[in-house]
């Protein structure tokens, strides 16, 4: 199921892309992680041809928002014990207290699920199929 919003198409941009401000839902709100609470600019893509001014409905796929927040939020998380645990098998394998190797095996997972996040973040904001859509017109 997709998420459908209400939005002001505040400008077009380049292609059939726009800039439009949306009051922010629920979810979002609960989140805190965007600065503000009222509400957001985002891009979106405009297939329609909605002009400045005009009120507009756009989606988010549902399973985009899983996807994100799963990178976002459980990936981290993941890649810590992993790192962790290799860390604690290396100490192993060494002979050595596994205290140390863990927390480094951690911290150089954690930095590397970091970075696959940006590079996540910057790819989905030129694939196609992450951005929201701009699907009605409600008026003028």
């Amino acid at each position: 199921m997709d998420k459908q919003q209400e939005a002001i198409v505040l400008q077009v941009i380049e292609g059939n892309l726009a800039k439009i401000k949306a009051s922010r839902h629920n979810d979002c709100e609960n989140c805190g992680a965007c600065p503000g609470n009222s509400a957001m600019v985002l891009e979106a893509r405009n297939d329609i041809g909605a002009q400045p001014g005009q009120r507009v409905v756009f989606e988010v796929q549902e399973i985009n928002m899983l996807k994100a927040a799963f990178i976002v939020y459980i990936l981290p998380l993941i890649a810590v014990f992993l790192g962790a645990y290799s860390g604690w098998k290396l100490a192993e394998r060494v002979g050595s207290e596994p205290l140390w190797f863990q927390v480094a095996g951690g911290a150089m997972a954690f930095v590397l699920s970091v970075g696959y996040i940006k590079y996540f973040d910057s790819s989905a904001r030129f694939d196609a199929k992450m951005q929201p859509v701009i699907v009605r017109i409600l008026s003028e």
